[in-house]
């Protein structure tokens, strides 16, 4: 089976002509993906060869490779050209994503090879966050497998509306009806449990090239199309040219006084100058002045377009904010339900800030308690306390301002990538955790609003006297945190100043009663302490904190919900060999015997502050002489007021 399609002849008579026809050729995005082993390496690799999309020394190279490491006996192994990796040579699988190009006389492609394996499923949904039409392959001899379930629903839930159905390995079941037959109506069932409405059938050999590039004698009872005859054929998804102008905005353009433009890529839509415009999320409207690119202005520019616009209004607008349609605006919100596929080996810790970036907009965000996750196999909602590797879960999340946003999923248009979906990043190590999807904004959070109030947490400061401050005490138990903050709170008290100290055990009394030390309520735990503290300061209080407060993530949390120079970290620093032979409270013998699980520098980490603004190292300073020390430090910052 091989196909028509010969690109160097063309480039060989008129190079000029086969440029000018490549570029006016559609471009559609696919992947393919399915259980381990199914063929999906082999499938791209079929593809690129009958294709002829293979130099000569690729080619030879294929060809060495295949006697030394391929599985295929004397066979070219196609799977060789798609898995790069040295690792994924030696064990024969598929680990990281491949994006291989390759065009028809009809079309361009751009298809990414995605990982089987269960632990690499974040790979593939990289891969699926681009495509328009997803090849799910069956291995004719095993059917319909749970991996194969979670990347279908996984391709769905994407907004992948094109669903090629590819029964591979057909030359090793001997290209048997029945087989087919049985498949295709069993994962029918499943597709349309979970909204796949209508997907394409094709019985294939990857290996051997039944039905790729061209009918197959070996299968005349088929009679529908070759998998390349469907993908030259399949509607690219033009949904975002019909929908309201977006363009989310990238950077401020000034190379002079004389000029501002605001630079992005056209999201959805398109513009013209004169038309009216309106900046979210604060609402301003202006009028679109000129379009200007590299090659001049434009009179119009579309979807994919990149292009710097410029008003007619000095409007404020930087990067993150987005250009829309004036009369067509959509929502800005900072709570919402969303769909969430978690991607990282750590599990998620609900209340835990990270970074929610969403087009070019990066707002900090806390996921709660997922509603449920989603089994794959029975489509039921199981409840759940948090995420793991590879779990798909319904949760809120609360951005610390509101974002321009679109359901990702909006009526029968195709999905809102640029604006409905979403990547959680971790603050602490700056890999990417989640990708989620925006469902709806939250009722509570239209009807929820700030009131203005006439008193003023200035005026709170004022009538004490003082600059409102949060003293956050933090280090293991039994160093001596909540001494010291009692020893500096009366000094504080002696002197005149408004304070209130918050202590661990005792806020667990009440405001924290249902929570308990798994890593998850620590991280509540001290989530509702700062929002206390910060009421607290808002009324013109010193607060003193004294709780471990273990990880960084939290303690820098609190540091951001406080005006600059607010918050200072004071670090009790007591080893863990000093702080356990005090073991005032009993505790660490009890961890020792294992009577006290996730204690904290025992079974559970405790992550000291990098740079705290005050460090006291107990075991050579009393704790009458801390609180002396800590008081001289806060004069010295706060000289103007004490």
């Amino acid at each position: 089976m091989t196909s028509s399609y010969r690109p160097d002849a063309l480039i060989a008579a008129d190079i000029g002509a086969y440029l000018e026809q490549h570029q006016s050729k559609s471009l559609l995005r696919f992947i393919t993906c399915g259980s381990v082993d199914d063929g999906k390496s082999t499938l791209i690799g079929r593809l690129l060869y009958d294709s002829k999309m293979i130099f000569e020394d690729q080619l030879a190279s294929l060809e060495a490779d295949s006697k030394r490491l391929g599985t295929q006996g004397q066979e070219i192994d196609f799977a060789l050209l798609v898995d790069g990796l040295a690792a994924e040579r030696e064990q024969g699988i598929t680990i990281d994503v491949a994006y291989r190009f390759f065009a028809t006389e009809k079309r361009k492609f751009i298809v990414a090879d995605t990982p089987g394996h269960e632990q690499y499923t974040r790979n593939m949904v990289t891969g699926a966050s681009t495509a328009d039409l997803a090849i799910i392959l069956i291995d004719a001899r095993k059917g319909v497998l749970t991996q194969t379930k979670r990347h279908s629903y996984l391709a769905h839930l994407l907004g992948i509306r094109h669903i090629v159905l590819a029964v591979n390995k057909m030359d090793l079941v001997g290209y048997d009806r029945a087989v087919f037959d049985r498949i295709v109506p069993d994962y029918r069932t499943f597709a349309t449990s979970i909204g796949i409405a209508d997907f394409t059938a094709i019985p294939i050999s990857g290996f051997k090239g039944d039905n790729i590039t061209a009918p197959s004698d070996n299968t005349p009872w088929y009679a529908g199309p070759a998998l390349i005859e469907h993908l030259e054929t399949v509607p690219v998804a033009g949904a975002d040219e019909r929908r309201p102008f977006r363009m989310p905005v990238q950077w401020v353009n000034r190379p002079n006084l004389d000029f501002r433009g605001f630079a992005g890529t056209i999201a959805s839509g398109s513009i013209r100058p004169g038309d009216a415009v309106r900046i979210l999320p604060s609402g301003r409207t202006s009028t679109a002045a000129r379009i200007v690119t590299f090659d001049g202005d434009l009179e119009q520019a579309g979807r994919d377009q990149s292009i710097t616009l410029t008003l007619t209004d000095e409007v404020d607008c930087s990067r993150g904010d987005v250009i829309v349609a004036a009369d067509a605006a959509p929502q800005a919100a900072d709570q919402f339900q969303a769909t969430i596929v978690w991607m990282d080996q750590e599990d998620l810790l609900p209340g835990r800030a990270y970074w929610l970036k969403l087009g070019t907009q990066t707002v900090s965000a806390t996921v709660q308690p997922p509603r449920h996750t989603i089994c794959v196999n029975t489509m039921a909602e199981l409840s759940a306390r948090t995420l793991s590797l590879n779990d798909i879960g319904v949760a809120e999340v609360y951005t610390d301002r509101p974002i321009v946003f679109e359901p990702y999923a909006d009526g029968g248009e195709g999905p809102n990538k640029d604006l409905g979906g979403f990547i959680l990043i971790d603050k602490l190590t700056n890999a990417t955790v989640a990708a989620g999807m925006l469902n709806f904004s939250l009722r509570r959070a239209q009807n929820v609003h700030w009131q203005a109030l006439e008193i003023t947490r200035d005026a709170h400061a004022a009538q004490k006297g003082q600059q409102p401050r949060l003293l956050w005490f933090t280090g293991l138990s039994g160093s001596g945190k909540s001494t010291i903050a009692n020893l500096v709170e009366k000094k504080l008290h002696a002197m005149g100043k408004h304070s209130f100290l918050l202590d661990g055990d005792n806020v667990r009394h009440g405001l924290n009663r249902d929570l308990g030390f798994s890593d998850a309520d620590r991280v509540e735990n001290i989530r509702r302490v700062g929002e206390v503290a910060k009421l607290m300061t808002d009324a013109g209080l010193i607060v003193l904190t004294a709780f471990i407060s273990p990880f960084r993530a939290e303690r820098d949390m609190v540091r951001s919900m406080m005006p600059e120079g607010e918050f200072f970290e004071i670090f009790i620093d007591t080893p863990l060999e000093e702080a356990e032979r005090r073991d005032v409270k009993g505790l660490y013998k009890k961890a020792r015997a294992g009577e006290i699980a996730n204690f904290t520098g025992i079974s559970s980490p405790y992550e000291p502050p990098l740079a705290p603004e005050i460090r006291i190292d107990t075991s050579v300073t009393k704790p009458e002489d801390a609180a002396d020390r800590i008081i001289e430090g806060i004069l010295g910052i706060w000289s103007p007021v004490l």
